[in-house]
């Protein structure tokens, strides 16, 4: 089938199971030749073919609702409602989006990034559908992983318990982007081993009640019997008592199987559970094999062997230098144990792993918990090191504030992926992390200037015992430079200039002094004298530097790949302002929006942070300096 005319899913209504197979593997097909070109999330799509197939067929989009958890398995969702055509911009600056998008499609009702959302959404919707009085169904669609999440678990019981119309598509492929640890999903895999049960409780009824004359006693013995005996027999237990009907185990690749749980759950009143196996990566096997998940997102591969292309050789990833710096530290100090959310392997973590068993700790997609869980370490003496995305950081921010900062306790915080990460757009932007810590008290928050500066960090954090520490790392590799043998405690709240200058300062931190330098450069080449300081420290700063700067009444201008409002830029504002200081500041950084996905120059290019814009910004500032005087 020519996927590129599909306008919407209405066609599916009249395909035989036979048809439905066979446009499977075009769509199979399709996806794993566009994305070897664009790279992209092709294990978890792969994954749901079917299954999205057959919600199409059953329901009617946009009419019926259907929330993507997360949102990286919606690719064919994206087919089906007419996108096919923009696969080759998938996650390219100005392109498809590699998540759902309210203002790409009326079929996206739900924008996803972050899991563990749909459930909320989908109860926010039941009660408009139903105060509208309205007749639709909503369908949210949550994996196994995201499941674990306490966000999720808070909606399935107030859903429970309001008895509203909500199918829930639970997607288990064991798997979210590791494997999944955890009570809760121990429990999935024994509903996956117990096989199916409401169909055939369903069926038995119906032949009691046809019984003439003892039919309806005998039927209502048989309830009573089901309902004592369910609880030692019968998988979704744990579903049924939060106010839900499961249905399940479902092979999420069998359509007759598909089709017929979701048509059965579809005249089922109150909320449903339909519990979907999948295999993540299938019909493609260099994915369907892959047991670490290395083909959850994927950068371009050849389709043949599935072999990733790469870049020439390129330095260590910030991710590793970062935890192999704590792995060092580890083998001399007993204290240290790693915490992750559900991302050993995004943080490079395997190696801590397999040295240290029992000093790793997985709490799944549980960021609250993880922040929290490492505070309770840190009160018994213990040195926890958070290996943490800055988006995801954002879902434990209460946490930081009120069970490590107030408590003032040692616990570590490597916020990976801050700054921007280009393709994966505005969910995944570590951009808030500066301006959301930097107001909380106690907090020591730095950035390193490249991978050496990297892991001497991580040795000062290991040393501080002062209160709760954190290091921001960029997503990408570093930069290639030579590595200290013997690691040094960095003093806390020190910077270093890098270059010296006598018209104007730039302060700035991380990625971005690259940029400072080369625009320093250039502004030489011009006359002008530049100052380049590596502002490391974002809390606390320099303020004895910061007093000679400002007594020099130099121009002063910040730059950082982070929001502005509230940002290391606000914070030198207000340095001036609390000690009267004459001198010009201009801030250069994100803007009040959010950034949407491309690659990162790109994304550099477009919010103005380049060597271009800060060369014009000094030589305004040092005009503006020359018409005071």
């Amino acid at each position: 089938m020519d996927l590129y005319k599909i306008k919407d899913p209405s066609f599916l209504k009249d395909m035989s199971i036979d048809q439905l197979k066979e446009l499977s593997n075009d769509v199979r097909k399709f996806l794993i030749e566009n994305l070897s070109a664009t790279g992209g999330h092709l294990g978890a799509n792969l994954g749901v073919v079917e299954l999205t197939l057959a919600l199409h067929k059953v329901y009617e989009s946009p009419k019926d609702r259907f929330l993507f958890d997360v949102g990286h398995q919606s690719y064919i969702h994206k087919i089906l409602t007419g996108r096919a055509e923009k696969f080759d911009t998938l996650r390219k600056y100005k392109g498809l989006c590699g998540f759902p998008k309210r203002n790409e499609s009326d079929h996206d009702i739900w924008e996803t990034g972050h899991s563990s959302t749909s459930l909320s959404a989908a109860m926010g919707m039941a009660i408009a559908r139903d105060l509208n009085d309205e007749k639709h169904s909503i369908i949210p669609i949550i994996g196994d992983g995201a499941l674990t999440g306490g966000m999720a678990l808070e909606a399935l019981n107030h859903i429970g318990d309001e008895k509203k119309n909500v199918t829930v598509i639970l997607n288990d492929n064991e798997m979210s982007i590791a494997r999944n640890v955890g009570a809760l999903h121990g429990a999935l895999g024994r509903m996956r081993s117990a096989g199916k049960y409401h169909r055939a409780k369903d069926d038995l009824e119906w032949l009691l009640k046809r019984i003439p004359a003892v039919g309806g006693k005998l039927a209502q013995a048989a309830e009573r019997l089901k309902d004592s005996m369910k609880y030692f027999v019968v998988p979704g237990m744990f579903f049924e008592e939060l106010g839900f009907t499961y249905y399940g185990p479902v092979d999420g690749h069998d359509y007759n199987d598909l089709l017929e749980n979701l048509n059965y759950a579809k005249k089922t009143e109150g909320p449903v559970i339909i519990h979907v196996i999948t295999q993540k990566g299938k019909g493609y096997h260099p994915a369907e094999s892959d047991l670490k998940d290395k083909w959850h997102g994927v950068g371009p591969y050849k389709i043949e062997s599935g072999e990733k292309i790469k870049s020439a050789e390129a330095p260590p990833a910030w991710s590793e230098v970062i935890s192999e710096t704590l792995r060092k530290e580890a083998r001399k100090d007993k204290r240290i144990v790693a915490v992750t959310p559900a991302m050993v392997l995004g943080s490079k973590l395997e190696k801590f792993q397999k040295e240290f068993p029992s000093r790793l700790f997985d709490v799944g997609i549980a960021e609250q918990h993880a922040t929290t869980m490492s505070a309770g370490l840190a009160t018994q003496g213990m040195k926890p090191f958070l290996a943490i995305y800055s988006t995801f950081l954002q879902r434990g921010y209460d946490q930081v504030i009120h069970d490590v900062a107030r408590q003032n306790l040692n616990v570590m915080f490597g916020i990976d992926r801050a700054g921007l990460v280009g393709a994966d757009g505005e969910t995944h932007q570590g951009v808030f992390d500066v301006a959301f810590l930097r107001s909380v008290p106690n907090i020591v928050l730095m950035m390193p200037k490249d991978e050496n500066e990297g892991q001497n960090m991580v040795h000062t954090a290991v040393h501080y015992d002062d209160g709760p520490i954190a290091i921001r790392y960029p997503r990408g590799n570093g930069l290639g430079v030579k590595m200290d043998d013997k690691l040094s405690p960095i003093p806390i709240g020190s910077w270093e200039v890098l270059r010296e200058g006598t018209d104007a300062v730039i302060l700035t931190f991380g990625t971005t002094i690259s940029l400072a330098l080369k625009a320093s450069e250039q502004l030489s080449k011009e006359g002008y004298s530049v100052r380049v300081v590596n502002a490391r420290f974002i809390k606390p700063m320099d303020e004895a530097m910061l007093h000679d700067i400002m007594k020099e009444s130099l121009p002063v201008l910040t730059i950082e790949e982070a929001v502005l409002q509230g940002g290391f830029g606000s914070s030198i504002l207000e340095f001036k302002s609390d000690h009267n200081y004459i001198s010009i500041v201009k801030r250069l950084g994100i803007p009040d929006r959010f950034i949407e996905h491309g690659t990162v120059d790109k994304l550099l290019e477009e919010i103005g942070l380049t060597e271009d814009t800060v060369v014009k910004e000094i030589k305004n500032m040092t005009m503006m300096k020359q018409q005071r005087a």
